[in-house]
């Protein structure tokens, strides 16, 4: 699954992964994109508080991409 969270501000791009999160499986892959540049931060502390796998982190521009592997 992908959410784009682009030209959101925090907390939505938190508020918005967690909620596609719940509505997956454990082991499921999220793809969330996000230009705020708290989402660097926020998106994976809220991996750690919730035990889902961040597996990669990038940036192209202004939009980061993570990929969450739910837990």
């Amino acid at each position: 699954m992908q959410i784009d969270t682009i030209g959101l501000n925090c907390p939505l791009p938190v508020i918005k992964a967690e909620k596609a999160l719940s509505s997956l499986s454990s082991g499921d892959l999220l793809v969330l994109l996000a230009s705020d540049p708290l989402a660097a931060i926020d998106i994976p502390n809220m991996c750690n508080k919730a035990g889902h796998k961040l597996l990669a982190k990038s940036q192209t521009g202004d939009v980061l991409r993570f990929e969450i592997e739910k837990a």
